[in-house]
């Protein structure tokens, strides 16, 4: 039984597109084709080309800011036009649509409610997606099923077949260990923070939390404020995450880290 609410009529899109040319923009032609009345979100198109880790990590903690009911469309697709499998991922009156990549492991690890349905060519057929083309289907598949789940027209459970398990993320949860949590850097913002994938609830055991990446080591401070500029800052960031940041700078460039960079968090209690 799927967990899907009554649909709000809201559409987020997710990506590695970027603004270059006009697949985003066809996309949302196609959506309001078939459903005219959607309300369309853009919740990024910046997600590093290929990589579904970090869409899966955005979309796990950006979907509860949405009203329930909300289709949340995620396309980072390197295997398209492959054999890989497209899915419908229903939780917390939320449905959500990826190709099964390791995109969506971390909203069905997340939540216990989540019901996964592998998508079918015969149900796409009886929705009029037919012959979709070989390296777009986010105009071909997604746009037009997220129109019809958003539309009320269909239930997820008429996509296809209900499954149990989803490729695993590309990225492993962090490891907890006594004296220790590690994680990765999972992404990068605007302005050069590095956005980790460690919930800052795993690090409140710690007094005095020291955050270890690139050879350095950097304090945990409240906000970026309660730093000189120029200087390197941890934080738990707006979305309850460890974030390493430099004051009015970028501490991507300072420290030349990137995505998949490890990060180390440890008490300096237990380092003195």
């Amino acid at each position: 039984m799927s967990s899907f609410a009554k649909p709000s009529g809201v559409i987020t899109i997710t990506t590695d597109f970027g603004h270059q040319g006009p697949f985003v923009g066809v996309m949302k032609g196609c959506i309001l084709s078939r459903f005219s009345g959607a309300r369309i979100i853009d919740l990024t198109h910046e997600i590093v080309v290929h990589w579904p880790a970090e869409a899966g990590f955005w979309l796990a903690r950006a979907f509860e800011y949405f009203p329930a009911g909300t289709v949340h469309v995620a396309v980072v697709d390197p295997g398209v036009g492959t054999s890989r499998d497209i899915v419908a991922v229903s939780a917390r009156g939320h449905l959500f649509l990826a190709p099964d990549n390791g995109l969506l492991a971390p909203i069905v690890a997340r939540h216990t409610d989540a019901a996964i349905v592998r998508l079918g060519a015969p149900q796409l057929a009886h929705f009029g997606v037919q012959r979709p083309s070989a390296t777009f289907h986010g105009r071909d598949i997604f746009a037009p099923i997220a129109a019809e789940l958003a539309a009320g027209r269909c239930l997820p459970e008429q996509l296809g077949q209900p499954a149990s398990t989803l490729v695993p993320a590309w990225v492993d949860e962090p490891m907890v260990e006594p004296d220790s949590i590690a994680g990765v850097i999972i992404s990068i913002d605007h302005f050069g923070n590095l956005i980790s994938n460690i919930d800052g609830g795993l690090i409140e055991r710690f007094r005095l939390p020291l955050v270890h990446a690139g050879n350095h080591s950097f304090p945990l401070l409240r906000t970026y404020g309660d730093s000189r500029p120029g200087e390197y800052l941890a934080l738990i960031n707006s979305f309850g995450v460890v974030e390493i940041a430099r004051a009015e700078q970028s501490a991507a460039e300072g420290l030349g880290l990137s995505r998949g960079a490890p990060v180390v968090v440890r008490d300096r209690m237990d380092q003195a």
